[in-house]
């Protein structure tokens, strides 16, 4: 591919186009609460300017929801439509989103990948990121309504 892509941060007036590469993402997790439109407005109003998008000919291509609770950044649903991978997008949004975490003065972030995503594992470990082996991760539920779907 040879058009521009553009990279900046991501605006709630996006979401239409986010949620629909989500959708095309398979094995990509959905929550019904936390990814609502209004979820992801939420989540944006409290980390402004940290999430990212990638746009080509204003259409959304990629994208990472990014924020911090003050001491440690996090991303969450990173993914680059499968017709522009290998191009750099992914790793231009992470430096994005990791330049954006430094001017709020984050010294630290992680993420979750799933066990069974052999490319985004396959692409953390290829940009330098550590996977942690001293540590468990747990969740507790706190609304039972916020179900995770997988995509097909």
């Amino acid at each position: 591919m040879t058009e521009k892509i553009i990279i900046r941060s991501m605006k709630i007036e996006d979401y239409d186009q986010v949620r629909a590469l989500w959708m095309k993402i398979r094995g990509f997790g959905i929550r019904s609460v936390d990814d609502s439109r209004e979820g992801v407005d939420r989540f944006l109003r409290r980390n402004p300017g940290c999430s990212v998008v990638a746009e080509c000919d204003g259409v959304i291509v990629g994208s990472i929801l990014c924020g911090h609770d003050g001491r440690r950044g996090c991303l969450y649903h990173v993914c680059v439509d499968p017709e522009y991978r290998k191009q750099g997008i992914g790793k231009a949004m992470v430096v994005f989103a990791m330049d954006a975490l430094r001017k709020e003065e984050i010294n630290k972030v992680c993420l979750i990948a799933f066990t069974v995503n052999d490319i985004g594992n396959a692409f953390w470990n290829e940009i330098g990121w550590t996977k942690r082996e001293d540590l468990n991760y747990y969740d507790f539920t706190l609304n039972e309504a916020n179900i995770t779907a997988f995509n097909q």
